[in-house]
């Protein structure tokens, strides 16, 4: 299975122990990873133009490093949405790379997607796991799960292990 893992954190520490140990573990059973560090890319945010669905034939017309995520997301198998919580949402990065899915809507090829969510505080994960179910309710995806990890808790070996597993197991 091929598996595009979009990692909303603008910041190394907040998820990549996460994102390092589902790598590990997806790679241990045999599936192809690719990690896109959104977190980290120039892309805007969705202008709502619907150049996309009229002249553009599923192409933005803003040129930004979505340019550089789209053919990940178009081609793989499973898509892996992983962001530190600010402020009870993702981060300004992931939700601006969610939007611009519009410009295809569904994955042509993914059947599932999955959620890892880290944050400092405890009970800020209903929003996100909410935008996450009616992406999913949306696209017709299979929900594969949702980890989240609160405080330092996204380091400790239980929870990679965790994470590790869960990755063998898709």
């Amino acid at each position: 299975m091929k598996i595009t893992v979009l990692n909303g954190s603008p910041r190394k520490e907040n998820t990549s122990a996460m994102v390092d140990a589902f790598v590990e573990g997806a790679k241990e059973a045999g599936h192809e990873v690719e990690v896109l560090h959104v977190g980290k890319m120039k892309i805007a945010g969705c202008l709502g133009c619907e150049y996309c669905h009229t002249k553009g034939e599923g192409q933005c017309i803003q040129k930004d490093d979505w340019e550089k995520v789209l053919p990940a997301y178009k081609d793989c198998d499973m898509v892996i949405f992983a962001s530190p919580i600010y402020y009870f949402t993702l981060t300004a990065q992931m939700q601006a790379a969610i939007q611009r899915i519009y410009c295809i809507g569904q994955p042509p090829k993914a059947t599932k997607a999955a959620m890892l969510l880290s944050s400092a505080s405890p009970g800020v994960y209903d929003g996100p796991i909410g935008q996450f179910k009616g992406y999913l309710a949306f696209t017709g995806l299979e929900d594969a799960g949702v980890i989240t990890a609160v405080g330092d808790e996204n380091k400790t070996e239980a929870k990679l292990a965790e994470i590790r597993e869960f990755a063998k197991n898709l």
